[in-house]
């Protein structure tokens, strides 16, 4: 499904009876009991997202992996370390930031999600996007990207800025292979202090 803007997707949802809870904690515990998918049939623990209930500042990513399916954490594991760190250099703090992901279960192997598996989480992302009403948010890699935006291609998009909101950059476990692109996961990151100092 494929919206001019995000307002219009969150019409869409409205209408056609998604759930766009009151708060983000109603929100997590059906995100945790969530079975629209076959994804939950192997799933340890579904992971919501978290950070500050109203934070200026939103990453998604693509879905969650081993240590987050164990612990019900966004970005924990190794991608997630770097992520910390590269948030950091570009004069942030994960304690700032509210983190989540398109996918909210594992899928099998970190295989990308299908098509079905975003269609059923996108209302829950939309919801996240509607309660904590950032100022601002990361699309992390083309998965993201594309749910968001309906768009590909991060190479050539990273660092840029669509609709005055959406900020498109590397997913960290790229990153993470090709250390390469750090000064510029870095330098994206770093753009997003200009939406918090407006």
């Amino acid at each position: 499904m494929k919206f001019s803007s995000y307002e219009e997707s969150v019409n869409v949802f409205f209408s056609k009876g998604f759930i766009i809870n009151m708060n983000l904690e109603v929100l997590d515990l059906e995100i945790r009991s969530c079975t629209l998918c076959d994804l939950y049939r192997d799933r340890i623990l579904a992971v919501p997202g978290e950070g500050p209930s109203h934070a200026e500042i939103m990453l998604i990513g693509e879905a969650p992996g081993d240590e987050e399916d164990r612990t019900g954490r966004p970005f924990i594991g190794r991608a997630g370390k770097l992520l910390n760190l590269a948030l950091s250099r570009a004069g942030l703090s994960r304690e700032e930031v509210y983190i989540t992901s398109v996918i909210k279960c594992r899928p099998p192997k970190n295989r990308k999600p299908n098509a079905r598996e975003v269609r059923c989480c996108l209302p829950y992302l939309w919801s996240q996007m509607e309660l904590i009403n950032p100022r601002t948010v990361c699309l992390m890699g083309n998965v993201a990207i594309h749910a968001v935006l309906d768009m590909q291609g991060v190479i050539e998009l990273h660092g840029k800025i669509f609709q005055n909101r959406y900020l498109t950059t590397f997913h960290p476990a790229a990153v993470l292979r090709n250390r390469n692109l750090m000064e510029a996961f870095v330098s994206d990151l770093g753009r997003l202090r200009e939406f918090k100092e407006r």
